[in-house]
């Protein structure tokens, strides 16, 4: 059962151009340390972080809420399974609101799908409900 869908369009440069006005507080403001950790070993640092931005984005449009009633930028995660597939791991008002919307019957799944072709990066995430074992 599909229970979110966001998508998230967002021009790589803008984030280039933020990185290079707010060195060090807009990373911190919007990223977790895994995510920091991951995107400035990046080549492509700017590319890395829009992409992961993008995600956070979409996430917040398949919640419902956009970042306000407790969804905040660091509540939302993008880290990638052992085979590099992307997910999100969510915290705080994130899970919360997560919680809220998935069915007592069912589990929260979330896929991620990421793309990016420059100066565009593209994010899409469908949260879904898969029944319990």
């Amino acid at each position: 059962m599909i229970i979110g869908v966001g998508s998230d369009l967002i021009d790589i440069r803008r984030i280039a151009k933020t990185l290079k006005r707010y060195p060090g507080k807009f990373e911190k403001r919007c990223f977790t340390e895994i995510e920091r950790e991951k995107s400035d070993h990046r080549r492509n640092r700017a590319e890395s972080y829009a992409k992961r931005y993008a995600a956070k984005e979409a996430c917040s449009k398949a919640l419902g809420t956009g970042f306000r009633k407790g969804v905040f930028w660091s509540d939302i995660g993008v880290v990638n399974m052992p085979g590099g597939k992307p997910t999100l791991e969510l915290t705080g008002g994130a899970l919360r609101r997560l919680n809220e919307i998935t069915p007592n019957n069912l589990i929260p799944h979330i896929d991620v799908s990421i793309t990016d072709e420059f100066p565009i990066a593209q994010v899409i995430v469908i949260i879904s409900g898969v029944t319990r074992k």
